[in-house]
Order: structure tokens, then C-alpha cells, then sequence
């Protein structure tokens, strides 16, 4: 810190004091710049305060000393800027005035002129550190500040939004006027052939903005300060491309330092959704769970609708689940619905819930589907290819489809909710699975899907009428011929 502010301010003290000397007629530059060195570093020391204070632990946490609590380190750093702030405000006033009553005593001005000059010094000082305070500060500490902090979240709610961003540039921006016009009258009066030879102002504004402007107002205050900006841009292009791992640096004490604290709330909110849905997504349908996180429970309240239901179920499997250990059970289910789950949501269903060794699917909700029924059977018959194909013999479904109105909302309570469906058109649906181990059919559709579908597949046969528990009339069931089921092209 003490290494950094010191040359700063030694290049604003020397062209002043050097002004000084010219202004007086003097030759005595020399002498004029070891007052100015010594007056510089008393200057800089009283408002760094180093090893003492509140840099204290920052200075310790910086030597690698790891007892030192990095919250406290980075606490400790906005106290001194905002401590500080009063004492280079002090400081400058007062070692302005000193430095220039020395300096024109040494090129031999009067009583008067130093008088003068004091007064220059104590009003020229303090604007400076007004102006440059707040800038020069966060540009000195953010380096060490965004080492304290690392990915860490620590001391998001240090910063504060007053004074404001816009009041601290409004400051700097006054302040640099009023400094570069006093020095450019000064400047003026020491060249007195000004007068002469206009165009010498010209010179000199020239050269008081590329020899004192840029390095101390752009190179030193402005650019640094809209770094937080350029990060503030560069985080909303990450977190419009979904990326969410890389936070902010929180270490500007002002109103945009609070806005990067947000900013890092804000992408944490979304990243958490973002995990939300994904952990959702493993228990819940995907296109379920992004409707829910888009548009709230609500949707959900309760609709009536047509839709094809689908169930898949497992024939003989409770004497493997007897025969075989529980791991190997749950292994040979998880298996059969890698098939199944995707083979429904690629066709545009929803697989509502699994039952033990068996699964129901709806196709035609929550979302609406409008060849639901040509779904249901183009995933049915996908769904038996790949399983023979897997388990061979091993492993034998029956699959029984229906389509109908159904009931379709958000049903539980004391925060346990599940989306589900309820009306006959279900508890056909579960009948007609069951009717497969009597017909010997790997797929079962009830007439009603059958009118539902668009393109009927080749193979379709009827396999009559049929009683069904619950149901007074019975039913007409259409099976799928069991060759042309197993090839890949099914429809005509």
C-alpha cells in the first residue's frame, strides 16, 4: 500500500512544488524535491498507518500467516478505507500547505507569498484527497481484497451503497477540474509569454493532460474503478449460457460493490434452481418438473381431459424377486426402465409412477399431445422390441393401453404432493394389462384407443370382448401380431 500510493503522490506534490519554484524565479528544483520527498512520505505515512491499525491483518494475512482469520483480514480493509478516508483528506490538506510554505521558502518567497501559498496548499491538498480518496483506495485494495476473499462468499454484505458510485465519480470529476484549472493558471502566470504566444496554452494543456491527466485520472482512478462494471458484463454473459460456477469479487465499498453482492445471490438462486430441477428431474418426469418450476403448482389444480393410458408390468417376476437377492431385483427392475422411461418421454408421454415391477404412462398429460394414442402404441411396441432384444427370454412385460377422459391434477397434502391421474379410463387401462396373461399377448389396446389412433398399425387383431373387473359390459381388446411387433417399421 505505502509502496503504491507513494509515487502517486510524490508525481502530484513535485510538479506542484516545482510550479512554486518557477513561480518565485528560483533555480532551487533540487533542494525543492528532497522537501517534497521527505513532506511525501510523512504524508503517505500518516494516511496508510502501515503495520498498525486496521491493515494490520491484512499485511499479516498476506505474509502467509494462516492464524490470522481471512473475514476479519477483509473486514479490516473496508474499516481502514472508510477510517482512512478522514486522515487523506487531513493529511494531504495539511502536508500540502507544509510542503509548498517550505518549498517557496527555499526559493526565497516573502512573508506574503507563503501565506499565499499556504492557503494554496491546505485548499489544493484536500481536494485532492477528496477526489482521489475513494477511487485510489479501492483500486489499491482490490487486488488484496479479491485474494482474501477467493471463491468464497465472505464479506458479500460488507460493502454499503452510499456514498453512491455516481457520487464518488460526480466528486472525482469536479475535483480534477478545479485542480487541472488551478494548475493550468499557475502554469499560465510562470510562462508569462502566454500572452505573447497564445497558442502556448495549448502546449500546456497538452502537456499537463498527457504528463499528469492520464497517468494519475485515467490510469489511476477511472480505469480501475469500472472494473466492476466489465465484471458485472462479463457474469451476465456466463450465467446467460447457463454457467453459474464462477462468482463475482465482492471489494468495491459502494453501491457497486453491493450490486455485485446481489449480482452472487442472485446466480447462487439460479444455480440452485438449476440443481433443483436436475434432482427434480430424477424423481419427477423432466417435462413435468420444468412446467412446475416454470408456472408454479397451480397448473396442476385439476383438468379434465382425454388421454391414452399405458401400463407396463412384469410377468413372473415375484418368483425371481424370491430366487435372487434384493440388489439383483432392483438391478433387473432399473434395467427394464432405462428401456421403458425414455422410450415414453421420446415419444412425447409422461411416466406418472412405478409400481413395484410394473410402470404407468400417460400420453396427452400435463402436456398436450394430440396423437396421443398413436404415442402410446408407437412406445409399446418400441418398448417390447428392446426388451426382448436385452433380456431375451429372460425377461417377459405385458403392456395394456386405453384411452379416455381422465381426471388430471395435483392431489396429497401436508406437503407431500404428486401429480397423478384418476377416472375408469386408469382402471381399464391397468385391466387390460392383466388380460395380457390370458391372451398371451405382449400388447392388449382397448377398441377405444384403437379409434383414437390416426394410423393404424399392421398386425392389429382383434382379440374379442372381454369382462374386466369393475366394468359392467366387457370390453373389445386388439392384440398386435407378435412378428410384425418385433420389426422396426410397424405402420402401413
Amino acid at each position: 500500500m505505502y509502496a503504491i500510493a507513494f509515487p502517486v503522490f510524490l508525481q502530484i506534490y513535485l510538479v506542484t512544488s516545482f510550479v512554486v519554484v518557477a513561480f518565485e524565479g528560483s533555480a532551487r528544483y533540487g533542494e525543492a524535491a528532497v522537501v517534497v520527498i521527505v513532506g511525501t512520505l510523512v504524508v503517505v505515512y500518516v494516511w496508510v498507518l502501515p503495520g498498525i491499525g486496521q491493515l494490520r491483518l491484512m499485511e499479516q494475512w498476506a505474509a502467509d500467516n494462516h492464524e490470522v482469520d481471512r473475514v476479519a483480514a477483509l473486514e479490516g480493509t473496508y474499516r481502514w478505507a472508510r477510517g482512512g478516508a478522514g486522515r487523506m483528506i487531513v493529511a494531504n490538506g495539511v502536508g500540502m500547505a507544509v510542503i509548498l510554505v517550505l518549498v517557496g521558502s527555499v526559493a526565497g518567497a516573502g512573508v506574503s507569498r507563503l501565506v499565499q501559498y499556504g492557503i494554496v496548499g491546505v485548499t489544493f491538498g484536500a481536494v485532492v484527497g477528496v477526489a482521489s480518496v475513494h477511487p485510489f483506495t479501492e483500486q489499491v485494495l482490490r487486488p488484496v481484497r479479491v485474494a482474501i476473499v477467493g471463491d468464497t462468499g465472505i464479506g458479500d454484505w460488507l460493502p454499503r451503497s452510499r456514498p453512491t458510485f455516481a457520487a464518488w465519480s460526480n466528486i472525482f470529476l469536479v475535483g480534477s477540474v478545479f485542480l487541472f484549472t488551478v494548475y493550468g493558471a499557475m502554469l499560465a502566470v510562470v510562462f508569462d509569454r502566454a500572452g505573447e504566444v497564445p497558442v502556448l496554452s495549448v502546449v500546456i494543456a497538452g502537456a499537463l493532460t498527457l504528463g499528469l491527466a492520464l497517468p494519475t485520472s485515467v490510469g489511476v482512478a477511472t480505469s480501475p474503478i469500472q472494473r466492476p462494471i466489465r465484471d458485472l458484463a462479463e457474469g451476465t454473459k456466463r450465467v446467460a449460457a447457463g454457467d453459474y460456477s464462477q462468482r463475482l469479487p465482492v471489494v468495491q465499498d459502494d453501491d457497486l460493490g453491493a450490486l455485485a453482492a446481489s449480482f452472487n445471490r442472485m446466480q447462487a438462486g439460479l444455480a440452485e434452481r438449476q440443481r433443483l430441477q436436475a434432482a427434480f428431474g430424477t424423481y419427477v418426469d423432466p417435462s413435468l418438473a420444468k412446467r412446475l418450476l416454470e408456472q408454479g403448482d397451480d397448473v396442476f389444480t385439476g383438468e379434465r381431459r382425454e388421454v391414452t393410458v399405458m401400463f407396463v408390468d412384469v410377468r413372473d417376476f415375484t418368483p425371481f424377486a424370491e430366487a435372487n437377492s434384493a440388489e439383483d431385483t432392483v438391478a433387473r427392475l432399473n434395467a427394464l426402465f432405462e428401456i421403458v422411461v425414455p422410450a415414453v418421454v421420446d415419444a412425447g408421454g409422461h411416466v406418472n409412477k412405478f409400481l413395484g415391477d410394473g410402470a404407468l404412462a400417460v400420453f396427452g398429460a400435463p402436456n398436450d399431445l394430440a396423437d396421443h394414442a398413436d404415442a402410446a402404441v408407437a412406445a409399446a411396441v418400441l418398448i417390447h422390441r428392446l426388451v426382448a432384444q436385452r433380456f431375451g427370454g429372460e425377461l417377459r412385460i405385458g403392456i395394456g393401453i386405453n384411452t379416455g377422459l381422465v381426471i388430471a391434477g395435483t392431489i396429497g397434502g401436508a406437503g407431500k404432493l404428486e401429480f397423478t391421474l384418476i377416472g375408469d379410463t386408469v382402471n381399464v387401462a391397468a385391466r387390460v394389462e392383466q388380460l395380457t396373461k390370458t391372451t398371451g399377448d405382449a400388447i392388449l389396446l382397448t377398441h377405444h384407443t384403437v379409434d383414437a389412433l390416426i394410423t393404424r398399425p399392421r398386425g392389429l387383431t382383434s382379440r374379442g370382448f372381454h369382462a374386466l373387473k369393475g366394468k359392467s359390459a366387457e370390453v373389445q381388446v386388439f392384440g398386435l401380431d407378435q412378428e410384425i411387433d418385433a420389426r422396426v417399421d410397424l405402420t402401413s
